[in-house]
């Protein structure tokens, strides 16, 4: 229990949710995060990533509520005024009856009413909206946590004497034993996040892919905690830092859809299409090939208070979640390709994977 850093005013049994836990000396010559504080690892680490979750939850709702929806509604609401402004003065011009003005019934049958800035919008419209206002508040916070989770392990990967084109030295002078406190906070709140992920995709309105969203999250968390508890962390850190780049595109690109701004959705796809291919299809498949080259690196040792976990048992394990978890995304990009193929042919962008519900 990290006492030391707690503030006088928290209570003890509190310290570990607001604290690094098992704090322990700094190694004599540090390959990284020279003058970092250092801990090791253990079951009070959990406290942490349940606050974690908490936060995030409230973070995710006061940025739903309080900033993303009612910016959408505005830009709908104003983007809607416009173009039934434009359908009304043509109307006029061509000396056609204007239906949208008058607040009855339309002329196709549908009901409509007067919308707070002074328009009448239809009940199919009024619907369309509230679930673009919905879906693009969703993505707004899916594009705050990965951009400023993906800048955080750009940082610790910046101080890792690491590799993302040549990565076998994660394995190298395994295990990387203390852990520095931006590493370690660095995987908690990662983890924090998948978990947190996993209540989400349960509590909303189930999607198309809730299965594979599920399993994938299900393989991540267990890599995480495995690698956590394993020392397998620098090659945790590697993996995470490639996965989060594309994950900032495909929000955003389905923001400037659910904001009507086709080319920007457009644009956006193709470089989350890029960005995931070569982060997750190269740059992935590196690492799983440098982890099946650790087989003839790391030696084979189970000695939990060296901290060595490297048997035959969970070498073999950890690098078939690592296969799995390209099998999915395998068939996710197969998905991703059929939707660049309506962008190239002039259709626009729609992620089949998960924007629609059953």
């Amino acid at each position: 229990m990290n006492t030391e850093q707690a503030p006088g005013w928290l209570p003890h049994y509190l310290v570990p949710f607001f604290t690094l836990s098992y704090p322990t000396a700094r190694p004599a010559h540090p390959d990284s995060f020279p003058t970092s504080n250092y801990y090791s690892n253990g079951l009070l680490d959990g406290c942490l990533i349940i606050t974690a979750i908490a936060v995030m939850a409230v973070l995710r709702d006061v940025t739903r509520i309080f900033i993303m929806e009612p910016f959408a509604r505005w830009k709908l609401s104003r983007d809607l005024r416009l173009a039934k402004q434009k359908e009304a003065a043509r109307s006029n011009a061509n000396g056609k009856a204007n239906g949208i003005a008058n607040g009855h019934a339309n002329g196709n049958g549908h009901t409509t009413h007067v919308n707070g800035n002074g328009f009448v919008i239809s009940r199919q419209e009024a619907k369309k909206m509230r679930r673009s206002v919905i879906r693009f508040a969703e993505q707004g916070w899916s594009v705050i946590y990965y951009t400023a989770q993906w800048c955080f392990g750009v940082y610790v990967h910046h101080h890792l004497p690491t590799s993302v084109l040549n990565p076998i030295n994660v394995w190298t002078d395994y295990p990387h034993v203390p852990l520095a406190g931006p590493i370690k906070f660095y995987y908690l709140l990662q983890t924090a996040f998948y978990m947190h992920q996993v209540l989400i995709i349960n509590a909303e309105a189930r999607r198309k892919d809730h299965w594979q969203m599920m399993t994938h999250h299900i393989i991540t968390i267990v890599l995480m905690v495995g690698s956590y508890f394993y020392n397998y962390t620098r090659v945790g850190c590697l993996i995470m830092v490639l996965m989060d780049l594309c994950d900032i595109f495909l929000p955003l690109a389905k923001m400037f859809r659910y904001l009507g701004m086709s080319t920007l959705c457009d644009a956006t796809f193709v470089t989350f299409l890029l960005s995931w291919f070569v982060t997750r299809h190269v740059l992935f498949l590196l690492a799983i090939k440098t982890t099946w080259e650790a087989w003839y690196v790391v030696p084979r040792i189970w000695d939990p208070a060296r901290g060595h976990f490297m048997t035959k048992e969970t070498y073999f394990g950890f690098f078939a979640m690592l296969v799995a978890l390209q099998i999915i995304q395998l068939i996710w990009f197969w998905m991703i390709c059929r939707v660049a193929y309506r962008v190239v042919t002039g259709q626009g962008a729609e992620d089949t994977r998960s924007d629609d519900e059953e």
